[in-house]
């Protein structure tokens, strides 16, 4: 005690001795306190976030591991100087390193929450190689965004801080951004279509789909394009925003393909045959592996022919398979129709000549 009240004797640059021990003091508590912090309390809740199901406190206690040691230095020294009498160009300077540490550190943390929860939300329910290229190229292009914001915030923040005048400096800024989202309208308006495409999953890479007189296997989808392989085998490409403003047409999501169509036999055709042509065709397609009978019916007195309605299902989303089981009914019923001497009508026209 005898010690502390001699220090408060002594006196250099506007404080006593007792203030410069009570500022070192503070600095090194500081320094020690924080410095448990990171090295025993981090280490303790670690062990305890392993533990758990959830991967977000990993990502928390990862975000105050990686805060630098110089941050915890300017805390130390800034609340250290509130003690000491200095001069204002002193305390401003110090206050500004220890403002700009403050704001370093807080961007740096909102960066990796945020990239936890893009890539977290990003990389859910992934599929193959293609959509995972996809789905990086997005969390670049975000993160990107993010970091950009965050730094235009900080920075803004720092300058209203130091007194500067933000208002005209965020009217620009706003001016400038204008200019620049209208330049842009395309490739932007590209960017977000593919972020749309990926949320609401329209279609995916392996996809087969038809837009407008377009249409092929999704190859890639890209920020601003989408490629896909034609039948005839050339590459389509299609901006992002044309997609997401047309009417897409998935045939990779369709479990079967209804097929309907209508045949007509000539009016010569006995009625005990007219009687037994729907359960030829019934017999006809349970036997292919593929169909399933739905419906087959006489259905109208044509012009020049007799017809009847046809209805089955192909239980395949596959285009080959569709083609190859319409291809051995089609071929079945002109074979049972030969065998029991049943025409197919054609277009005819009787001609009446009158002699006179």
């Amino acid at each position: 005690m005898g010690f502390l009240e001699q220090l408060k004797t002594v006196s250099w640059a506007g404080n006593t001795g007792y203030d410069y021990f009570l500022a070192i003091a503070i600095f090194v508590a500081l320094i020690i306190v924080l410095k448990i912090f990171q090295m025993i309390i981090l280490a303790r809740l670690n062990q305890l976030a392993k533990r758990t199901k959830t991967d977000f406190d990993d990502t928390l206690i990862e975000v105050f591991k990686k805060i630098k040691p110089p941050f915890y230095f300017f805390i130390s020294v800034y609340f250290a100087i509130k003690v000491l009498t200095l001069h204002d160009l002193i305390t401003k300077a110090f206050f500004i390193l220890f403002f700009v540490a403050l704001i370093y550190e807080i961007v740096r943390a909102l960066e990796r929450l945020l990239d936890y929860l893009i890539t977290k939300q990003l990389y859910k329910n992934q599929g193959d190689e293609a959509s995972k290229e996809h789905t990086a190229s997005m969390v670049r292009t975000l993160q990107l965004i993010v970091r950009v914001v965050l730094w235009l915030i900080g920075i803004t923040l720092l300058l209203a801080n130091f007194g500067v005048d933000v208002t005209s400096l965020i009217a620009g800024l706003g001016i400038g951004g204008i200019a620049i989202a209208l330049a842009l309208q395309n490739v932007l308006g590209d960017m977000f279509s593919s972020f749309s495409i990926y949320m609401d999953k329209p279609f995916q890479v392996g996809d087969f789909i038809v837009v407008g007189k377009d249409k092929g296997t999704v190859e890639k989808i890209g920020l601003k394009t989408t490629r896909l392989k034609s039948i005839e085998g050339n590459q389509l490409i299609i901006s992002n925003q044309e997609l997401t403003s047309a009417r897409v047409h998935n045939y990779k999501r369709m479990k079967d393909r209804r097929i309907s169509f209508s045949i007509g036999v000539t009016y010569d055709t006995p009625a005990k045959d007219l009687q037994v042509i729907p359960k030829m065709i019934k017999e006809i397609i349970d036997k292919v592996k593929l169909a399933t009978y739905d419906r087959c019916y006489f259905v109208e007195y044509g012009d020049f022919s007799i017809n009847f309605d046809i209805v089955y299902f192909v239980d395949s989303a596959d285009y080959v398979d569709y083609l190859k089981t319409r291809q051995t009914i089609n071929l079945a019923i002109y074979r049972k129709f030969a065998k029991e001497d049943i025409e197919f009508a054609y277009p005819t026209q009787t001609i009446l000549l009158d002699r006179e």
